[in-house]
């Protein structure tokens, strides 16, 4: 979608947006193991978006008659290419899913603030890539791939 009528699913968007292209650019991308200072920089995008998305949630739900609907036109999503490092890839692709969850969803619709629902998903899909970091790329990068790395 490229517009809707809620200013928060707009804050959302552009967020998760900024870490997509953070961890696209990312040192670890060229590379198949995924650094800790990246992981670090990582987890640190991931509260953020968590504090962004509890501050709208615990926000007062607005009554705004005079201004919705309004459209908001979202800005163009980063475009990003398969990069050497298959976890960048994998989260690229976890944020990728979320974004279009909330801005395809019922709370895209409202003037302000996130459904139950559509909340829930975006907290599980923050939630996944924080697992996916911890339970999957900690314990099983770095991995020699003398054959197919570097792919180019």
């Amino acid at each position: 979608m490229t517009e809707v009528n809620n200013h928060d699913v707009v804050g959302i968007n552009d967020r998760i947006n900024r870490v997509i292209l953070e961890v696209y650019k990312s040192a670890s991308g060229g590379v198949t193991a995924y650094s800790d200072a990246d992981l670090e920089r990582l987890d640190s995008y991931l509260d953020a978006l968590d504090s962004y998305h509890k501050w709208v949630i615990d926000s007062p739900e607005l009554d705004l008659p005079e201004s919705h609907p309004k459209s908001y036109v979202l800005d163009t999503n980063p475009t990003t290419t398969k990069v050497e490092n298959d976890a960048v890839n994998d989260i690229i692709r976890i944020l990728a899913v979320c974004r279009t969850e909330i801005t395809e969803s019922q709370s895209a619709k409202k003037a302000s603030g996130y459904i139950k629902f559509d909340s829930e998903r975006l907290f599980k899909n923050v939630d996944k890539v924080r697992k996916f970091c911890s339970d999957y790329v900690a314990k099983v990068q770095p991995i020699d791939n003398p054959e197919s790395a570097p792919s180019r």
